[in-house]
């Protein structure tokens, strides 16, 4: 098998990443149920939410972290641009400060 046809057959999971500061906790609740609804809907699972978190270095300042796993890069985006999550997401923007990131996973 040449290297080309092995890239191919090679399965990466992609994982966004959320750092947020929630500001408004009883606004935030109702987003919660609808992101992880649309979560699951398009194949998604939490890994990590909102968990205990430590620094090891730098001066990154973690609030809520989610760990968000998808099948590919491809899925996670179609779960962002659904309609959907794109009802939950102002929920999110309005409670909370915070950045979301999309990342490809290594190879199986």
């Amino acid at each position: 098998m040449d290297l080309a046809q092995n890239k191919e057959e090679s399965h990466m999971n992609a994982y966004v990443i959320a750092n947020i500061d929630v500001t408004n906790p009883d606004g935030y609740e109702d987003y919660k149920g609808r992101a992880a609804a649309s979560i699951a809907m398009h194949g998604g699972r939490y890994i990590a939410r909102g968990g205990k978190t430590e620094v090891l270095d730098g001066d990154v300042e973690p609030k809520r972290i989610a760990l968000i796993e998808f099948p590919d890069m491809a899925t996670a985006r179609r779960w962002y641009s659904s309609a959907e999550y794109q009802a939950a997401l102002p929920l999110r923007l309005q409670n909370s400060i915070g950045s979301a990131v999309l990342v490809e996973g290594m190879p199986d």
